[in-house]
Formats: C-alpha cells, structure tokens, sequence
C-alpha cells in the first residue's frame, strides 16, 4: 500500500504542486490503550481514531471490552482499575487531566446514551427536573431559557408533546420515549463526541429503526461525531463508517463496514459474521428440512394447538381495554409458530392465555387436545406437564440460591415422577440434549454464563418430555454468537423429539431463521398470518410492511452496503484492518 503523502499526491488535482495540506487532527484518538484490574489485564492496545462528523462502531460480544474503552473515554473507570497508553479527545490527552479540568468536558463536549433508560433516570423526579441539570452546562441566563430549550430539543428528537414529557416521571413513558429523553439530554449541550452504549437493544424493531435514524440525523445536523457501542453486526454495517472488532479486550479487525465485511480478515470476525441472523437468514436450512415439518393440517399433521376466536380485555383506571381481539390460529405437530409485533401487540397476554395463566372471555383454546379455556388452575397439572415455557432473562426466572441439580430437578419433584435415582438420570439426560455436562450440576446461576444459563432453562423446560414449549424472547438478552448455540439446540431438540414451539419475539430476521409460520399481532388482532417465506417474501398489509422495512437491509435480502450514505474518500483511518488471523 502507498505510505500517506504518496496517496495523497495521487488524489490530489491534477496541476497542484507543494506538499500535502496537513491532517486534521482526529476528534478523538485512542492508541496503545490497556486497562488493567489489579493484576488481570482486560483491554490489551485498543488503537482506532474518530473523525468529526464521522461515526464509529465498537462491536463485540459481553466481556469483549467495549464498555471498559468507552468508560475510560468517559473516566468512568473504578478507583482500582489501572490504564496505560493514550486517550486523546480533540488533540487533549484524558488521562493526564485533573477531574477539575475534565468535569467540563464530560457532558457538554462527550455525551453519553446509556443502554438501560430505566436504570439511567430517577424514578422520582420529573424529567423535566433531570433536564435541568443538562441544561445547566449551557450559559443560558435564565429558567425560562433553559426550559425553552430543553422543550426544543425534546421536539427535535421526535418526542410529540414536548411539555407533558417535561412534566412526567419515568414511569409515566415508553421505553421509546425514554430512550429519545436520554439522547435529547445528550445533545441538549451540544456536545462534539456522542457516545451511545447499546442504544436500540431493548426496543423493538420499528423504534429501534426510529432511534437510529435519529442518531443519524442528530449527527448529520449538529455535525456530532457518534461512537456507537453494539453486538448487531447488522445495524453497524448498515449505519457506521467504520468498525472496530473486539475480542477478550483485543481488536481483531478494523476498517470500513465494506472492507469488514467483504472480507474479514480475523477468524473471530467471520465467526460473529456468520452468527448474525440478518445476515444469514437460511443458516439452519439443513437442520430444520430433518424434522417433521409439514406446514397445514391439510398435510395429515394433527394441530397440536387451536386458537379460536379468542378475546381478552382488561380493565385499566375504569375503562375497558382488549388486549386480544378475536385471534384465531393453529400449529401443526413438530413446527414453530411465531407471534411478532410491537409492544402492546398483544403477545404477551395471548401466551398467558395460552398457558392458562390468564382466561378468555370468549373462545376456545386447546393444546395438545388438552382443553385450556374455562378451566381452573388447579385442573390444569396434567397440561402444564406437557406444556412448558422458556422466558426471557434466565437469570431472573431461575433461583438464584438453588444449584443447577436442583433447578432442572424440581419439575420433576412437583410432579412426583420417578424414583430419586431415575430424577437425577433424567436431570443429566436433559442437560446433555441442551450440551451441557455433568460438571455443572452442583453450580449456581451465578457461577454460568448468559448462554449456560438460558440452556439451563431450556433442560429444565425439556426434564417433563413436553410436547409444546413457548420460547418467550429466550435469546433477546445474548450475544449473538451464545444465541446461534441457542437456536442451533433448538432446532435439532425439535427435529429430534418432535417438539412444537410459540416463539415470542421482535427479532424479526430471527424469526425469519427459526419459525415455519407467522402472526403478525397488531393492537391485539391478526392482521396478516401464513409461511414465513409468504410474510417476508410478500406481505399485504401496510403495518407488516412498515416492520419488515425496519429491519436492516441485509435481514430482507438486500445488501446494506449498497445502500449507505456515501463516504468521501480518506476519512476512515482505524488502525490497522487485520491485528490476528
């Protein structure tokens, strides 16, 4: 490759003579950083640069180091952690500044998008109040100046009723809503550096694309410079101008999201490159033709469940509310049926009915010819044996004082089955289906990865030998890479037992690669439903459309690298592309 001058003098206008202008020098750089706690060195020579107006993606899985390099950016980093080598924020080196001269920068020059909104704002104070404090970095005379500017900004980040926003406490807002307070209060300053930290996981699609399209065009009005923190490949190859692969604390690769992604250089890269969904929508092709998968009762294959016409309405501060509205449809033996849609679609409250947690008031429902309607809990034992859930977050679902032994144990204990020492067989055969070894029965959720747990969860739904499992988001709260394990033991439980799976979800392309037939669940109906290939391939209705087209470009068969926002030529400059092979 030429050295820089040469490159320069090659792209320069024909007729200019004289050395090269000289570099600007980037808003922010990171070289030779290494973060050390205590003794264990868990960031090993980070090196990338950011320039101005220009965006960055940080991608790795948990415990690969992105938010230990976007705290020492911060100086946020414990008392006891140790960093060596160079942070430099427009041409100020961080490290070496006193906390008296740094607290100006934190906030007005960098600002911070945190992941958890719930976690970032106190519940008990109005927004407005929290915003005041944001607004405060500014010289801004008065109150009533402050308060027009931060209704402003509210407005500006899409918030539709600025002032009942200013007025409310958290828990009186969305989750979307929440997440478009916490970036207005970032950009309120005007800072130069904004810093997003898993902005979009916890949303569903359609605000996920609303967020990022607002970070996006946050940068492009205000000319923000945004180093973005993600494990979704996909977003960053669609979004970013560049790309910083991690790894145990070490960059595996960097560069342009076409160069990344064209040709990886690093094995862990194509390993994460594979794992993504979006990106690889007839991955499990091959494991999923093994199983009896015959789509239609009309095939000869039994419905294993029968939804029909139910309804289910609540009463909320008087008034009445149906949260399911006349929803019918089946599932064959041996398939999976997925439910997607926002939140407040319905989902959850039809899975709750399907589980008999809740009953509806009108309409049938059955499972594995097992009556569910009109039926008291109590009599419900013998469906609930042959009808099991996997949630959402292991780590809240299972005990957390309990070992593994007796967490895939107690379902059998509940239903006196088998003798202790056929239990404890039992127990080991469903940890084996999940991959899992004997090694971990006398381990605490606390002891086990996100991964390990989410297996445990599923052992323990898989020790009764159900017929139907709901799969309620089970791998929403994993890296992508634990996921593809999770959904790859899915599929070969399922052609190899025969199971029937609901699965819950808002990932849509992971629906695309797990499930055989779709409902689409819009304030509380069904309004589109059929093949997967029939819903992704040729939706109807406008709200299908609407979520399909959230979906980064690659989830729907369309390269996202033709579709980018153009890229002048030279202002990428992450070193180096390939650090390991």
């Amino acid at each position: 490759m030429a050295p820089p001058d040469s490159l320069t003098a090659i792209l320069a206008p024909a007729g200019t003579t004289g050395p090269a202008p000289p570099r600007p020098v980037p808003l922010l750089r990171v070289d030779g950083l290494s973060v050390f706690y205590g003794s264990h060195q868990v960031v090993t020579d980070v090196r990338f640069e950011l320039d101005r107006g220009k965006s960055l993606a940080l991608i790795g899985e948990s415990g690969s180091g992105k938010s230990t390099i976007v705290r020492a950016v911060l100086r946020l980093l414990p008392g006891e952690a140790r960093c060596t080598g160079c942070v430099a924020f427009d041409g100020q080196e961080l490290p070496g500044l006193s906390e008296r001269r740094f607290r100006p920068l934190r906030g007005r020059a960098i600002g911070f998008v945190p992941q958890d909104p719930g976690n970032a704002l106190n519940p008990v104070r109005t927004i407005g109040a929290q915003a005041m404090e944001a607004a405060a970095l500014l010289d801004l005379p008065d109150k009533a100046g402050r308060t027009a500017l931060i209704l402003e900004t509210f407005a500006r980040v899409g918030l539709d009723n600025p002032r009942r926003v200013y007025d409310s406490y958290p828990h009186q807002l969305s989750g979307g809503m929440l997440q478009r307070v916490l970036i207005g209060l970032a950009v309120l300053p005007r800072p130069a550096l904004l810093v997003a930290d898993e902005p979009t996981s916890s949303l569903d699609v359609t605000l996920q694309k609303r967020i990022l399209d607002l970070l996006w065009r946050l940068q492009r009005d205000l000319d923000i410079s945004l180093l973005l923190i993600t494990h979704d490949l996909a977003i960053a190859a669609e979004r970013a101008d560049s790309l910083v692969v991690l790894k145990d604390g070490a960059v595996q690769e960097a560069g342009s999201p076409a160069a990344v992604f064209a040709s990886p250089a690093s094995s862990h890269a194509r390993s994460l490159l594979a794992a993504v969904p979006a990106l690889n929508p007839d991955r499990y092709a091959g494991l999923r033709a093994r199983g009896p998968r015959c789509i239609g009762t009309d095939a000869g294959v039994a419905s294993k469940i029968a939804v029909s016409s139910v309804t289910k309405t609540f009463m909320v501060d008087g008034k009445a509310l149906t949260a399911v509205d006349n929803v019918s449809f089946t599932v064959p033996a041996g398939t999976t049926h997925a439910l997607v849609g926002e939140s407040g679609s319905g989902k959850t409250t039809m899975i709750r009915l399907l589980l008999g947690l809740e009953q509806p008031d009108t309409g049938d429902i059955s499972v594995a010819d097992e009556q569910i309607a009109g039926r008291l809990p109590g009599s419900l034992r013998a469906v609930w044996r042959r009808l099991q859930i996997v949630y959402q977050n292991p780590f809240t679902s299972l005990d957390p004082t309990w070992k593994v032994e007796h967490l895939v144990r107690e379902p059998l204990d509940r239903f006196h089955i088998g003798t202790r020492r056929e239990r404890a067989e039992r127990v080991r055969e469903a940890l084996a289906y999940v991959g899992l070894g004997e090694h971990l029965l006398s381990r605490k959720p606390v002891a086990l990865s996100g991964g390990q747990r989410q297996r445990v969860a599923i052992a323990r739904a898989l020790v009764l030998k159900p017929d139907v499992i709901v799969l309620d988001e089970p791998t929403s709260a994993l890296d992508v890479s634990v996921q593809a394990g999770i959904v790859e033991v899915l599929l070969s439980l399922q052609a190899e037992l025969g199971l029937t799976y609901v699965f819950v979800s808002h990932d849509l392309a992971l629906v695309r690669q797990l499930a055989d037939t779709v409902c689409v669940m819009h304030r509380g109906r069904i309004i589109e439903h059929g093949t997967v290939m029939d819903i992704f391939d040729s939706p109807r209705q406008p709200y299908t459309r609407s979520l399909l087209d959230s979906l980064p470009s690659c989830a729907t068969g369309v390269d996202p690298l033709l579709h980018r926002r153009p890229e002048p030529i030279g202002t990428i400059r992450p070193t180096p592309r390939a650090l390991t092979a």
